[in-house]
């Protein structure tokens, strides 16, 4: 306890900079993602505040920044419209489910960290995050096309009548269920629904109607679906707003870059909207005050929103671990230190779950305001812990002004994140890059923008995962040889061997893991050899693994050979595959210890008596 309550003040100057510094380029972008995911500016704010602090607190890195980010923010967005749609669009019953998912995201956070699985986290395949990374700049791009133009659905009369039956259907089947859970009999008794359904009023049904125009709008397809809509009714004045937030942000950037353009945009865009008193649409409210413990999140918690969203939430985690620690990699690069992976992903846990007892929307280790941090100074955790309070005081003193802030800046600010975010790196490489890792890449991408993030990494990984292993059991099958001793074939330690045994043994070289995917041809062994030679030798000295089916291959090997009368002798087993061999007694009972030699020199000696006798 004493180690993590620890703190060097030494740096305070260059921690106060840092913090400061990143807390001001941290608050337009936590405020855009908390717009883009459909829980309000509050949302990202709450969720900067209290992931900064504590993931500075108690994580790994120690000039990590930590909040909201693109890929987070795209992930979230997607689960939240579909809890906020099966809760007839109201966000104020939904948020205990959508906030109870986060927490549960977080402690698992927590428990990845603490079994270790952070080191492990480095090993996901480059053409799956390229993949990932493009989509989310696309999935970016594309939903905010609609507040860019000021289109929004909800608003649309005519666009929202279309959902008006569909909209009373589903009242009626509602009134329907709840009578079953009464158990009313409707077939005997009409009369129960009828006085139900008039009850039902034309604002039940508008309502309703707008939260399937909503839904059916959302997402990528479903903003390509209303594009025809969005262009037959641009809103010109919210466009000029996004457009000049874009140029100033990339603008700017060629003026200098010691003050965040991302703040310049805002406050020069917004404060022009608002000092000419012009007629744009504001982001939603922002609370004035302290954030308030959303305590109604653990009502939601249970077994039914376990079983339903736990895969959701291993998502957030998994994802919120591989963003935090490609940042902690960019800040050992920048600060010559190393970070601890592990606790870390501790420290991002406890901040993501803290927040979501709060209402903030759940992050990951930013890059970009890590960079900044470091650039201005920082140098240990206290500067992340600065960022939080600075954002904290400000949502206490200028939450009001900062509702005030015009919807188009945020998209504009967000447009920028959606290209920035993107991995052109791998993008251009892909004229070079091997085809399996081409379609990787691409599956990903379009998968993940069209379809299901979730799903279109795990696909990513099960395809790169048995890309891998063919790869690996056809160079590992390639390096079977089986060859009788001649001087051109045989390593170096096996060109000593007296002629007159030569003829009697054969050597298998194994270069490389005996696993499922090479045994196929090492199955054959056996029958290779001729009837004339009494020994096979297997050289495992560049075996560094093997598998059950290896092991079982093996074993089926041995077995035939010594059924045929030959011997079998094992050189060079490393400690894992001698391990597995003893576990299921290959080791002593098909292959006696005396026929197992640590190298070819002791293996020679052996013959030569063998020989003899």
């Amino acid at each position: 306890m004493k180690k993590i309550f620890t703190f060097d003040f030494k740096h305070l100057r260059g921690d106060l900079f840092g913090g400061l510094t990143a807390g001001i380029v941290a608050l337009p972008l936590a405020l855009a993602f908390g717009v883009s995911s459909g829980l309000g500016p509050s949302a990202g704010l709450y969720g900067a505040i209290f992931l900064s602090f504590f993931a500075a607190l108690f994580g790994g890195t120690a000039t990590q920044i930590s909040g909201p980010t693109a890929p987070m923010t795209a992930v979230s967005m997607v689960f939240i419209a579909e809890i906020i749609s099966n809760f007839d669009g109201n966000v104020e019953k939904s948020l205990p489910t959508i906030l109870a998912v986060f927490l549960l995201a977080g402690i698992l956070q927590v428990g990845i960290g603490m079994i270790g699985l952070g080191k492990y986290i480095r090993y996901i395949p480059y053409p799956v995050v390229s993949g990932f990374m493009t989509a989310i700049g696309v999935i970016i791009l594309v939903t905010q096309i609609p507040p860019t133009f000021g289109y929004y659905p909800k608003e649309d009369v005519k666009y929202v009548q279309q959902f008006k039956p569909q909209a009373e259907e589903i009242i009626l089947e509602n009134i329907l269920k709840d009578e079953m859970n009464e158990g009313i009999l409707v077939l005997e008794d009409f009369k129960t629904t009828i006085e139900r359904a008039d009850k039902i009023t034309e604002d039940e049904i508008l309502t309703e109607a707008k939260t399937l125009a909503s839904k059916n709008a959302s997402g990528v397809m479903g903003t390509i679906k209303t594009l025809p809509k969005i262009f037959a009714e641009i809103n010109f004045l919210e466009v000029a707003l996004a457009f000049f937030t874009i140029l100033i942000i990339f603008g700017f950037k060629r003026i200098t870059t010691k003050v965040p353009s991302t703040l310049v945009a805002l406050f020069v865009v917004s404060g022009i909207a608002i000092g000419f008193g012009i007629d744009y649409r504001p982001i939603a409210a922002i609370p004035s005050g302290l954030p308030i413990p959303q305590l109604s999140l653990f009502g939601a918690l249970g077994l039914d929103m376990f079983t339903k969203f736990i895969f959701t939430a291993l998502t957030l985690a998994f994802l919120g671990a591989i963003d935090s620690l490609l940042t902690s990699v960019v800040s050992d690069n920048m600060t010559k230190t190393v970070h601890k992976p592990n606790k870390e992903l501790i420290g991002q846990g406890i901040g993501n779950s803290i927040g979501a007892i709060f209402g903030g929307l759940p992050g990951a280790g930013a890059t970009i305001r890590t960079v900044v941090n470091i650039n201005a100074g920082g140098k240990t955790r206290l500067s992340g812990m600065i960022a939080g309070v600075l954002l904290l005081i400000i949502l206490l003193a200028l939450g009001p002004i900062a509702s005030k802030i015009p919807a188009a800046v945020l998209a504009g600010i967000l447009i920028t994140v959606g290209i920035g975010v993107m991995d052109y790196k791998g993008l251009k490489a892909i004229p070079s890059m091997p085809r399996q890792e081409v379609i990787i890449l691409i599956v990903v991408l379009v998968l993940s923008t069209f379809w299901n993030l979730v799903y279109a990494v795990g696909i990513g990984l099960v395809i790169a995962s048995l890309i891998f292993m063919k790869k690996i059991g056809d160079l590992t099958s390639e390096s079977l040889n089986l060859i009788p001793l001649k001087p051109e074939d045989a390593w170096e330690d096996e060109k000593e061997v007296p002629k007159k045994i030569e003829s009697e043994i054969f050597i298998k070289h194994i270069n490389g893991p005996l696993f499922f995917g090479s045994t196929s041809k090492f199955t054959e062994t056996a029958k290779q050899i001729p009837k004339s030679v009494s020994t096979l030798i297997i050289r495992l000295d560049k075996v560094p693994y093997i598998d059950q089916s290896g092991l079982y291959a093996l074993e089926s090997v041995i077995m035939e050979l010594s059924q045929n009368g030959k011997k079998t002798l094992l050189v060079g087993a490393a400690k894992q595959p001698k391990y597995m061999m003893e576990r299921i007694d290959i080791i002593p009972d098909l292959i006696p210890k005396d026929q197992l030699f640590d190298d070819f020199e002791n293996c020679l000696e052996w013959l030569k008596k063998y020989d003899k006798s």
